[in-house]
């Protein structure tokens, strides 16, 4: 880690997800993707700024539920539903200001794909497949959830190019603990 970086950071912990029905969201990924549900907090709501300060949402806006789930060896997802009176209810697109995208690493890309395939998950397009350039050796493709947050499905068993250039290591769920 660079010097001058936050004292005694490990990692990321969560990433925190607005969703329009929090059911459906918990059976795309748990059903889908194999997440494994842990548990649920809610309904938050103040009748002062607290929301405002410290959610930087509506301070009349509501947590209907939130809820914790596990996705593979290295991602906890927390889902929220909220009501609030200015919520924006079009996802943004990865090119927006706040846009974003989860990358989901898999062994093997062919079986994944199919999987969500006969799912009857959305595929945005056909898989790219790295050949040049320091992500050389990866294979990706991005897919909608049902109500449209987009996830990548991600593979590079043999490694990224990059690696052969340098000792220093991005994250890798292939070796997660290196």
């Amino acid at each position: 880690m660079a010097d001058g970086g936050l004292p005694g950071l490990r990692g990321g912990d969560h990433i925190g997800i607005t969703v329009p029905d929090l059911d459906e969201a918990t059976r795309f990924f748990v059903d889908v993707l194999g997440a494994e549900e842990f548990y649920d907090i809610g309904p938050i709501e103040a009748e002062d700024d607290w929301m405002q300060t410290h959610l930087g949402v509506s301070r009349t806006a509501r947590v209907d539920r939130l809820r914790f789930l596990r996705l593979g060896t290295g991602l906890n997802l927390e889902l929220f539903q909220y009501t609030a009176p200015d919520q924006v209810q079009v996802q943004p697109r990865n090119s927006d200001i706040g846009g974003m995208h989860v990358a989901l690493y898999v062994d093997d890309f062919e079986a994944a794909l199919a999987h969500l395939l006969n799912h009857g998950v959305r595929i945005m397009g056909e898989p790219t497949v790295r050949t040049t350039g320091p992500s050389a050796g990866q294979t990706w493709v991005y897919f909608l959830t049902p109500w449209g947050l987009q996830l990548e499905l991600v593979s590079y068993p043999g490694g990224k190019d990059y690696e052969r250039h340098t000792t220093r290591r991005l994250w890798d769920p292939r070796n997660p603990h290196a």
